[in-house]
């Protein structure tokens, strides 16, 4: 399944808004600092941020982030 940049940065961004509020650190970035870094990254950085891979499929993330 193909995804476009600009769904995997709103997965991307939903998945840190989840971590941070489960773990929240003054230091994190807002999720609005964080989307706006995110726009700078490549499609293959993006899928890297993801962290999926065989055990995790980036179907599996996108189905749990989009």
């Amino acid at each position: 399944m193909n995804y476009t940049r600009a769904q995997l940065i709103n997965a991307i961004v939903a998945e840190w808004e989840y971590l941070c509020h489960d773990d929240y650190d003054s230091e994190d970035q807002t999720p609005e600092e964080y989307r706006e870094e995110l726009q700078d990254f490549t499609l293959e950085q993006l899928i890297e941020e993801t962290s999926t891979g065989e055990g995790y499929t980036l179907e599996e993330y996108m189905e749990n982030w989009a």
